[in-house]
């Protein structure tokens, strides 16, 4: 729908006879407004704009604003039309008249030394060395054979052994979203960056052919502490064992000839069936409560809303008591909360120097534990006082595989004993002599 412009009402126009009443009806709606606006400045600045001067006015710059200075772009020489004529320069050389060294090139051999030296040997020509000697051309590669440089000579400088290579794949157009993904390594800090384990650990001083009795008193102790912790392990193993098997065995004796894990149902004789259907009969139907009264359900409304106003009063009641001790349990929160930060700082601090002095000794890393190692040690009687009768023991390989898992170089691993072979080898017998060829 289009919109109508509502006229402005115009005023009702009278029949005007004679002067008197062309005086009562003459329109000063323009000076009366022009006279309000006067009244308004007065109220504002107290005298009208017409009774003002000039200078209370208006205002002569005579400094100029300083952000415009700033904006303007400095003079410049290169702006000059006769620097921008003078750096025009012609693609023609000027003319010279005498040769310098700056315009004297040098004329280029059109054959190099080495295709020289190639084509004379080619041509069986005598070819002159250093000081004017010739080369006998009988030489390994003065002769008229072509030898020219490797491959490896000619890339020599421009391979690194230490980057990684960096393919470069033709992608074509269309398939920029299906080529795979470079995989970027994680910013996690590794653990073997963490570990300030050696290689090659210094052995005990009581691992010695003779050694102190302190010393081997207390590798002897380290040893039988490794002996026990190994002994108790394998018996709670053994434990457990047993109680699964004894378990299973149970199982078995309850259902004989069923597979363990699986249960039937009881066979139930048709007599029993009628007895306990006779039973259910027996058994009296619960009754349906009747329905309450009005008076009944106002009163238990009632009692409702009583026991949620005191339930209500003893919730307060308990909010005020706590609103007293609120800081002090806040002071208590802080503390404990605190106190156990700084018990988190202190055991993992404990970790982490664990960790650098003896690595990943006893953690399970994977499926399976980094083994903590033997402890080589003799008794006092095996010792031998002298190097002529010590006997070589331990084993390098085994030490060093130990060392590469404590330094988280290698995944702990377990021996694969080989297995017992379950079927059993059928034997045939081939009668060679019934076979006629």
């Amino acid at each position: 729908m289009a919109k109508t412009k509502t006229a402005e009402p115009s005023p009702s126009k009278k029949i005007l006879q004679g002067k008197r009443a062309w005086r009562k009806n003459i329109d000063i709606q323009d000076v009366e407004h022009g006279i309000e606006e006067m009244r308004a400045e007065e109220r504002v600045t107290g005298k009208t704009l017409q009774a003002t001067k000039d200078h209370d006015l208006f205002q002569i710059d005579v400094q100029g604003d300083t952000q415009v200075r700033k904006s303007l772009t400095k003079f410049s020489p290169a702006l000059l039309t006769s620097t921008k004529i003078l750096s025009q320069r012609s693609a023609v050389p000027a003319v010279f008249s005498r040769p310098s060294s700056a315009t004297s090139k040098k004329r280029k051999a059109l054959v190099s030394h080495e295709e020289k030296a190639r084509l004379l040997r080619i041509g069986k020509r005598p070819r002159k060395g250093p000081f004017n000697s010739v080369i006998d051309p009988t030489e390994f590669g003065a002769g008229s054979a072509m030898l020219e440089i490797s491959e490896a000579v000619k890339k020599s400088g421009t391979y690194d052994v230490w980057t990684s290579p960096s393919e470069q794949v033709e992608i074509k157009d269309g398939l920029e979203t299906v080529q795979p993904k470079k995989i970027k390594a994680p910013a996690t800090k590794h653990v073997r960056d963490t570990i300030e384990m050696q290689a090659v650990i210094e052995p005990h001083q009581g691992a010695s052919y003779n050694p102190p009795v302190e010393a081997h008193q207390e590798l002897l102790l380290q040893a039988h502490e490794a002996e026990e912790r190994r002994v108790r392990a394998a018996e709670k193993h053994a434990q457990v064992k047993e109680q699964m098997e004894s378990a299973k065995a149970g199982a078995e004796d309850v259902n004989p000839g069923i597979a363990s894990g699986m249960k039937l149902h009881h066979e139930v004789d048709e007599d029993e069936e009628e007895e306990d259907t006779e039973n259910r009969e027996e058994v009296p139907a619960k009754r349906q409560p009747a329905r309450k009264t009005k008076a009944q359900r106002s009163k238990a409304a009632r009692l409702l809303a009583e026991k949620r106003e005191l339930a209500d009063r003893a919730m307060r009641k308990r909010m005020l008591a706590v609103i007293p001790s609120a800081r002090t349990l806040r002071r208590t929160n802080a503390k404990l909360m605190s106190a156990r930060e700084e018990e988190l700082a202190r055991k993992r601090a404990a970790e982490l120097s664990k960790l650098k002095r003896h690595g990943l000794t006893g953690k399970k890393l994977g499926k399976h534990k980094v083994p903590e190692g033997q402890v080589d040690v003799q008794l006092g009687e095996d010792l031998s006082e002298s190097l002529r009768a010590l006997k070589p023991e331990g084993n390098l390989f085994r030490d060093r595989f130990l060392s590469m898992q404590h330094r988280a170089l290698v995944e702990p691993r377990v021996l694969v004993a080989p297995k017992k072979r379950r079927t059993k080898i059928v034997e045939y017998e081939k009668h060679a002599w019934k076979r006629f060829e």
